[in-house]
């Protein structure tokens, strides 16, 4: 069977093994959604790091170092997987990780000394919560056939989108509160005590998304069919390694599939890294509390399971890479958008005045759309890589696509980091505000040079 004109095997298993594997999105969002995008991010740069800007220089590092990581090691692990077949140990494994390091970013305190601990904190995370994700994701070609996958993909990362709401409503309602009021944003005083001065709200989302991960995966472990095991773990790594090498080589005159690795690489970057550091920019740019970035979270989770939701849909109708092109355009415009927004600018144009409303409801507008496309874009993406290869090879498939992520989910936010110092240095003499913007002028482009390697890829549904 080739890697695109294959026929994947038509079946599909019981809605309760489907509502499992689903289980998994709305488990691991609020990893996305508090720690990387509104909470942990905006208050560790703000209260933790020295700085907005240094903070956003550290984030970049960890995320990065977190990326690297997976980056190395996904596809061995994933042609491994492959070969013995189960995928749920190795989910077990990398969600023991994730779990144990979101936990312990509670003691990430204001203004500690040793913040290369809780940089460490935060790159394991990203590490074990990411790679469960690589093994959840090939999982998906054996639940229903091949034309419902898109739909599948969609209302899986929909569903997650709303465990992301749910959970930060749960932390800005009745957990996080200003240092200054001591209240949330629903007016009330935090539960079980937390103390508003010590940040243990903002704090305790890191305990909160290792418990909702803990609790909401159980339903896949239970009920979602697994792969038979094929061979010993002996015999796996060497079968695994051979074949992982063989599609290394094989791999740049498989254009469609190659093509669509390389695309992904840089859009998926630069989507992860406007998430991970637009909160972080409207803290130090915009001066947005945790309280506003919580509210922006709030409309980008709404708009991304919407998104997800009809995204699916269009990928059924019109097929993946339409979906994943639309989006592109849409992210590539609201990232101008975002990078033209200050508080005394839109579109680059000074507003005289730094009380204008303008750029806050532009950046409210800009979260809307980043929430839609990025969760259509997201869910398509995974469709379209399951047409790149037969059904014996998704899991490394998966792990080739978590590597061509990752290779520059370290780059995109080390570029990030390293722009972000170059324009803080003297050799330029801006302020904190402009050193900002300017940082992350790397992910504009990467949204471009993605769309532009996009018509080389093919896909099984919606193409001649």
């Amino acid at each position: 069977m080739s890697a695109t004109d294959g026929v994947i095997e038509e079946k599909r298993v019981s809605r309760r093994g489907i509502w499992g594997w689903m289980l998994f999105d709305w488990a691991q969002q609020p990893f996305h959604t508090l720690i990387i995008t509104f909470v942990f991010a905006p208050y560790f740069a703000s209260a933790v790091a020295p700085n907005a800007a240094q903070g956003q220089e550290m984030w970049g590092l960890a995320t990065g170092v977190g990326g690297l990581l997976i980056a190395l090691s996904s596809p061995v692990l994933g042609a491994i997987a492959d070969a013995s077949g189960p995928r749920k140990p190795w989910i077990a494994v990398f969600a023991v990780i994730g779990i144990l390091a979101n936990t312990a970013l509670w003691f990430a305190v204001p203004d500690m000394q040793h913040l290369w601990l809780v940089m460490a904190l935060v790159s394991l995370a990203v590490f074990g919560m990411e790679f469960a994700a690589v093994f959840n994701n090939a999982m998906m070609p054996g639940l229903v056939p091949r034309e419902e996958l898109g739909r599948l993909s969609g209302s899986a990362w929909g569903l997650g989108y709303l465990g992301g709401l749910v959970s930060l409503i749960l932390v800005l309602g009745f957990m996080s509160a200003s240092p200054e009021s001591g209240l949330t944003i629903l007016g009330v005083e935090p539960i079980f005590g937390l103390d508003a001065a010590s940040r243990e709200g903002d704090r305790a989302a890191g305990p909160l998304t290792g418990l909702w991960f803990l609790v909401f995966v159980i339903p896949m472990f239970l009920f979602t069919p697994d792969q038979p095991r094929r061979e010993a773990v002996a015999g796996a790594v060497r079968d695994g390694l051979r074949q992982l090498m063989n599609t290394l080589k094989s791999l740049p005159t498989q254009r469609s599939y190659f093509s669509f690795l390389a695309s992904s690489m840089l859009y998926r970057d630069a989507l992860n890294a406007l998430y991970a550091f637009g909160g972080i920019y409207a803290a130090g740019v915009l001066n947005w509390s945790i309280t506003q970035i919580g509210l922006f979270g709030i409309l980008a989770n709404v708009t991304g399971a919407a998104g997800a939701w009809i995204g699916g849909r269009m990928d059924q109708k019109f097929g993946p890479k339409f979906v994943v092109t639309i989006s592109i355009l849409v992210l590539s415009a609201c990232c101008l958008l975002v990078i033209s927004t200050t508080r005394s600018e839109l579109l680059f144009v000074s507003l005289g005045s730094t009380d204008s409303s303008a750029p806050d409801i532009a950046f409210f507008i800009a979260g809307g759309f980043i929430g839609a496309a990025g969760g259509a874009i997201q869910a398509a993406s995974r469709t379209l890589l399951v047409d790149q290869v037969p059904q014996e090879r998704v899991t490394e498939a998966f792990g080739l696509y978590a590597l061509s992520g990752k290779a520059t989910t370290f780059i995109g936010p080390f570029a990030v980091a390293a722009a972000t110092a170059f324009f803080s240095s003297r050799l330029f003499d801006l302020s904190v505000e402009d050193a900002q913007r300017l940082g992350v002028t790397p992910i504009l482009l990467l949204f471009v040079l993605g769309l532009v390697l996009l018509p080389m890829v093919q896909q099984r549904v919606g193409e001649g």
